[in-house]
């Protein structure tokens, strides 16, 4: 007898083939058959007549590191269709940590990854091995922060390092690689590893790709010098010969768009050459992080307590003033963007809690001051648990982007506050907006975008396509209702149209409902851990 047998639907596979007419039965968390009109007894039958049947999303960029931990805030990922998610985003994640690194970066993490308190762990395999004891909502996969190596190897220290420093971090990213990780990310806007060199990322990389994991990464620059921080990428993977993954591909800033078309040309460049490049994008024209971002780079010399010391000093906040308006040898978000269009999303103190959902200039203007001299002092009032939404661009250049055969879907989202919608609305609004309305992608492309394109680049088992012998990762849903109701000034709408989603072969969410009881996720670990553990 089956568990589960879905009849009637039509099957995406996640190929990018077109449809078929096919029955599903599943069996100990697995697709066992697929065939017309199956007529084997099951447990659990559901009628998907009239609706499709896709591999589960596989979410390539999300910081549901820490609140996994809390499935009734975590629910949303499954309402969304994502029954799979890559933690250890942009180079900066909860670990690898030490006694002496751990507090640093729980403070420095609070806006973009909540606070749960203590963190039982400290290498990955413990990490890993704590998802797995208490279960999660979503399968779960890991890449090694940069940040957290680095921090390991030097603190905090603005400057680069030197080549025992960067041999020594390559041997603890080889370290967690076989210990689970499928691959490293880097944040090369966010501190410490905004202070790295390129040949620092090189050689962490070999170590990377001795086990065929990808290098994820927030490029240093992603505005007036984004061709430049792409060629630093392609040289990295290049000299490495690791698998590029470019997160959150974009340009920021009207003035800059031109580079869409550039940036593209240099992508098919690259791969004619052999290397391996795909990027993500989420489908909103705002991006979303922590608040702290806008600050140039040295004022984070030395992690949080110093740049909330900084933001104190009225000479540094004078320097820091300066910067905004002339410093283009960062990401200048003020520059690039203007006041007007930096959100306040969530900030940590209950007195401010007001200023969530306005910009900086309505701040400011409400509080007749200026916007530079506000901006820090929310960062102090909050002790720098602050997160931002940012407008940036134009749907025309999303749209560009998203017809790219390199484009996967990943939303970055981030909990707390007023949000940016991408939490509660990605992949619903790919499937609503850009397939259904717009007919940008075809619902064949914009399910392999969303599984079994991403299941490739993370080398994933039995998993991101409908197939005999893989996992059952399966989503349900309603072609001509499916879509996301978030908005930016109501962003906790949840999505219409998903009305079953299965995680490892057991029904995580019916009609929209999530038992949050059921924790059915699995951690998905690299194939050398797996090798070295049997």
């Amino acid at each position: 007898m089956l568990d589960i047998l879905i009849k009637n639907g039509k099957v995406y596979d996640g190929s990018g083939n077109p449809y078929t007419l096919l029955d599903i039965g599943v069996k100990d968390g697995k697709i066992v058959k697929l065939e017309r009109h199956m007529k084997h007894e099951a447990k659990k039958v559901i009628d998907a007549k009239g609706l499709a049947v896709s591999p589960g999303f596989i979410d390539t960029h999300v910081h549901s590191d820490l609140l996994w931990t809390k499935p009734e805030i975590h629910q949303i990922k499954i309402k969304k269709g994502v029954t799979t998610e890559l933690f250890g985003q942009d180079g900066i994640s909860v670990a690898p940590v030490s006694n002496e690194t751990r507090p640093l970066w729980q403070a420095q993490l609070k806006g973009l990854n909540g606070d749960i308190g203590e963190w039982p762990w400290d290498s990955v395999e413990s990490y890993l091995k704590k998802i797995d004891e208490r279960k999660s909502l979503t399968n779960v996969s890991y890449l090694v922060p940069h940040g957290n190596i680095r921090t390991l190897v030097m603190g905090f220290e603005k400057r680069e390092s030197t080549v025992d420093e960067q041999i020594e971090m390559r041997k603890l990213v080889e370290k967690a690689m076989e210990e689970g990780a499928i691959g490293f990310s880097t944040g090369l806007v966010y501190p410490p590893n905004s202070f790295c060199a390129t040949e620092e990322l090189i050689e962490i990389c070999k170590g990377v790709a001795k086990y065929d994991g990808c290098l994820v990464v927030h490029m240093r620059n992603e505005s007036f010098n984004i061709m430049q921080a792409l060629d630093e990428m392609i040289e990295v993977s290049k000299q490495s010969g690791v698998r590029l993954h470019l997160s959150h591909f974009k340009v920021i800033g009207i003035r800059n768009r031109e580079s869409y078309q550039h940036l593209l040309e240099k992508i098919n460049e690259a791969r004619l050459q052999g290397i391996e490049i795909t990027f993500d994008q989420y489908p909103y024209t705002a991006a979303s992080t922590v608040f702290s971002a806008v600050l140039p780079p040295w004022v984070h010399d030395g992690g949080t307590e110093m740049m909330l010391s900084r933001l104190k000093n009225p000479l540094d906040r004078e320097k820091i003033k300066e910067d905004f308006v002339n410093n283009l040898t960062f990401e200048n978000w003020v520059y690039n963007c203007g006041w007007e269009n930096i959100i306040i999303s969530s900030i940590g103190a209950e007195e401010l809690k007001s200023f969530e959902g306005k910009s900086v200039k309505e701040i400011a203007d409400t509080k007749n001051e200026s916007p530079d001299d506000v901006a820090m002092d929310l960062l102090v009032a909050a002790n720098a648990n602050v997160t931002m939404v940012v407008h940036w661009g134009l749907e025309e250049d999303v749209v560009q982007l998203m017809k790219s055969p390199y484009h996967i879907v990943g939303s970055d989202s981030i909990f707390g506050g007023k949000p940016h919608p991408r939490l509660y609305g990605t992949q619903p609004r790919v499937l609503g907006r850009y397939v259904r309305e717009l007919k940008i992608l075809t619902l064949e492309e914009a399910i392999h975008h969303m599984t079994g394109s991403p299941a490739q680049l993370l080398r994933l088992k039995n998993r991101g396509l409908i197939k005999e012998g893989y996992y059952a990762d399966i989503v349900i849903f309603d072609p001509e209702t499916v879509s996301d109701q978030a908005t930016f000034s109501d962003p906790l709408q949840e999505p219409i149209g998903i009305e079953y989603v299965l995680v490892n072969g057991e029904v995580s969410s019916e009609e929209n409902r999530v038992d949050t009881e059921s924790l059915h996720g699995k951690v998905i670990q690299s194939e050398v851990r797996e090798y070295i553990t049997k």
